[in-house]
């Protein structure tokens, strides 16, 4: 996109079947299907961490930007594209495969950014690729194999990923008051056992915002993804954790966040989607346990975190959590599964 033209290119929306959804059996395609649950720009889009953020990464180092061919992966209303455009790139390129890519072409052209056509990339290849590919779990919805598809065909060598780094972090918490509510609510329902929905409930882990008060042990980093460099298969993993006690307390749950950053910025800018932090819209991921844990100051809650995309449906995530407590007042060791659809 130079100040007088931007490109629309739909190609992406088959890159490589690692994003389709081929199990859809209605009439919707599985395009539609893999882009309908996240074309919700209007919360995105007033979520002053995310795009504040993209907005200083792109404005405060417009060496990165000015000059230069820019791919948008996942551009939705195009802001990202805007944002290029007016700090001097050369070209933008922005991909979009939801029903917001008629709509993103009418905002390029009511802010003078014109000429758009949907075309293949006539470049064969880009200086820059800029995405928001980050879902809930960071995982979720799997944006992130478009954006190493994109890498891997159109971005010359040493070029530049934004953001270049993301990680993945856990810890744990105490929410007897909520678990109630959600989990053990099912038990006795206007005194009838419907403990079997309980045990579904369990498995999907709650996407909400986690009061800092009720965190009751250290953070642990689970893996970090270096998206100039990783692979597809590097997003499934399984990673050890030691997460110690800060307090005498109860936990009801592990938590899980992720930290963004833009290493190649003159200085380092990113943000986190941790409870500790500036609340966003990815909110944090809660999933609950079985047991109740008594847990002591300086006890530790050790174990392993395995991820990886579900099979049937790759934009879903599937985890599987072993841990184990040795505390003073409990003394348990778990495996749970958990699956994010």
């Amino acid at each position: 996109m130079s100040n007088n033209e931007v490109a629309q290119d739909e190609s992406m929306c088959d890159a490589g079947d690692s994003t389709n959804a081929a199990d859809v059996t209605d009439d919707t395609t599985s395009a539609d299907y893999y882009f309908d649950s996240y074309s919700h720009f209007d919360e995105m889009l007033k979520d002053v961490v995310r795009t504040k953020t993209y907005e200083n990464v792109i404005y405060q180092n417009k060496f990165l930007i000015k000059d230069k061919v820019v791919l948008d992966v996942g551009a939705g209303t195009g802001i990202l594209s805007l944002f290029c455009a007016k700090a001097g790139a050369a070209h933008v390129y922005a991909v979009e495969c939801s029903q917001m890519a008629d709509m993103a072409k009418e905002i390029v052209k009511a802010n003078g950014f014109s000429d758009i056509e949907e075309i293949e990339l006539p470049t064969p290849k880009v200086d820059v690729i800029i995405s928001e590919w980050m879902g809930y779990f960071l995982l979720f919805e799997n944006m992130l194999d478009s954006v190493l598809y994109a890498r891997n065909k159109w971005l010359v060598d040493g070029g530049v990923v934004l953001p270049d780094k993301a990680s993945l972090f856990l810890t744990a918490i105490e929410d007897s008051e909520y678990k109630e509510d959600k989990i053990e609510f099912w038990n006795s329902v206007y005194g009838f056992d419907m403990s079997c929905i309980k045990k579904k409930a369990m498995m999907e882990p709650l996407v909400d915002t986690v009061d800092p008060k009720q965190i009751v042990t250290d953070s642990k980093l689970l893996k970090t993804m270096d998206i100039s460099k990783m692979s597809s298969g590097d997003a499934s993993f399984t990673a050890p954790f030691k997460l110690i006690a800060q307090r005498n307390d109860y936990i009801h749950a592990l938590v899980a966040y992720f930290d963004v950053s833009f290493t190649m910025c003159h200085k380092l800018l990113g943000f986190s989607t941790g409870p500790k932090s500036r609340a966003t819209h990815w909110k944090q991921t809660v999933m609950y346990l079985e047991d109740v844990l008594t847990i002591c100051e300086g006890e530790t809650i050790t174990g392993s975190m395995s991820v990886s995309y579900n099979k049937k449906n790759a934009r879903d995530v599937d985890m599987k959590l072993s841990y184990s407590l040795d505390g003073q007042h409990s003394k348990i060791s778990r495996t749970q599964h958990y699956k994010m659809r």
